[in-house]
């Protein structure tokens, strides 16, 4: 240790204009210095690897915390192979003494991140930012796939950055899955108002003979067979009695049936065969993505359950919320204060000032992630209903004249802080 601080105090008197990450064991400290580096082991320096991502081919390099350049910036592709190459241009260092920088780009990098972090490597995500800042102070507007490896390079070297963990990838999937549910479920939706104004002209009397509309499955068993009155008119009583009773489980019986087709026979329906395929493909097409939702929220439930998070703690938050909330926020350090974690949710109040007005009461500025919105009010919705404080929370403010989506609104705003000590510490929820 005398040998180390001695190396530090040396570091220091050299007065040199490098920031260098030093490694002792798991102990990151930062020391400015340069050319003295060199009287500290050399298993003790650092090597940073800048990766410059794209979507077919990949370029790195690779400097020492001293400044040598350990590997010229060379290209590798976005495959096994060119993983491979990368891992065999690394086999030469301590795995432990390596930091790897990447652009946070888009979606080009994860299948990298995947690869590396499983397997001990030290990945960091670099904002596009900061990396256009490193490049603004060259004198030279220079930027190539190989300048930027080294732009990323100093980078990791003049800027302290978080670590990927196993944690944020699975937070990542969730990411990727609750959006793509919101986009389903979208989906989902147009396809249902579509199949609506198709029965609106096939069958205009349908939808108000099923107390429950037509989106169900005994009327869309019933519309795939016979989409057009006179189809259901002219089935047999026993087939279409037993294909309602089958398809409601027993709900719908014989008096349905008798008063359905009846129903069919007086309708002033439209019997174009158009309408009718337009009918039974709508229906397939959301039976299909009723499916594919039922898988995708079964992949959440899990990478949720894997996770064994506080958040599901808190009454009315379940697997298929709690797991878009986590998967939209990521990891909580990224939100040093819960005020910024509303920001991000869009949940914040917006501001309008002009000249010595100041409007005292304005909407939530919705600027941030719609999904991370969507899961928390609803989210608050059932957290008022199953928990004393946030019921007395949205009491209050209704009584004050709001109107239920702006209390709603503020329940999820007190949801967010809570939500946002809970991940801080690790706590469960205990709001009686």
């Amino acid at each position: 240790m005398e040998s180390i601080a001695t190396a530090l105090s040396e570091l220091f008197i050299a007065g040199c204009a490098f920031r260098v990450l030093i490694s002792i064991k798991s102990t990151m400290i930062i020391v400015g210095g340069y050319h003295s580096i060199n009287l500290i082991e050399r298993r003790m320096l650092m090597i940073f690897v800048g990766i410059d991502i794209a979507k077919l081919n990949h370029f790195a390099s690779a400097i020492s915390s001293d400044g040598e350049v350990l590997i010229k910036p060379f290209k590798f592709t976005n495959d096994n192979d060119g993983f491979l190459l990368l891992l065999s241009k690394l086999s030469s260092f301590e795995k432990n003494n390596i930091i790897i920088g990447l652009e946070s780009t888009a979606h080009y990098a994860n299948n990298l991140i995947a690869f590396l972090v499983p397997k001990g490597f030290n990945v960091c995500l670099i904002n596009p930012l900061q990396t256009s800042t490193m490049r603004k102070n060259n004198i030279r507007k220079t930027k190539t796939d190989k300048v930027d490896t080294f732009i990323i390079c100093k980078t990791l070297m003049m800027q302290p950055h978080r670590f990927v963990t196993l944690y944020d990838i699975a937070l990542m999937q969730l990411k990727n899955l609750g959006r793509f549910r919101q986009k389903t479920v979208k989906q989902r939706t147009r396809l249902k108002i579509q199949l609506t104004s198709y029965v609106d002209q096939a069958f205009p009397e349908l939808q108000y003979f099923f107390k429950s509309g037509i989106h169900h499955k005994g009327c869309y068993s019933l519309l795939k067979e016979a989409p057009s009155p006179g189809a259901v008119a002219s089935m047999h009583l026993t087939h279409l009695t037993h294909l309602l009773k089958s398809a409601s489980h027993g709900h719908f019986k014989k008096e349905t049936a008798v008063e359905l087709r009846v129903l069919a026979q007086k309708s002033v329906g439209n019997s174009d065969k158009s309408l009718s395929i337009q009918i039974t493909q709508s229906i397939e097409q959301i039976e299909l993505l009723d499916s594919q939702l039922n898988k995708i929220e079964s992949e959440i439930e899990d990478t949720v359950k894997s996770l064994d998070s506080v958040i599901l703690s808190i009454p009315g938050i379940g697997y298929i919320n709690g797991g878009m909330i986590l998967g939209e926020i990521g990891e909580i350090t990224r939100f040093s204060t819960p005020s910024k974690l509303l920001a991000f949710a869009g949940l914040d109040p917006s501001v309008y000032q002009s000249g010595n007005f100041h409007a005292k009461n304005t909407r939530m500025s919705k600027r941030g992630s719609r999904v991370l919105r969507y899961a928390l009010i609803n989210a608050a919705h059932n957290i008022v209903k199953n928990n004393n404080t946030f019921k007395t929370y949205y009491e209050q403010k209704k009584a004050e004249g709001r109107s239920h989506y702006n209390a709603l609104g503020h329940c999820a705003g007190k949801l967010v802080r809570v939500i946002h000590k809970m991940l801080t510490n690790n706590l469960e929820f205990n709001l009686a």
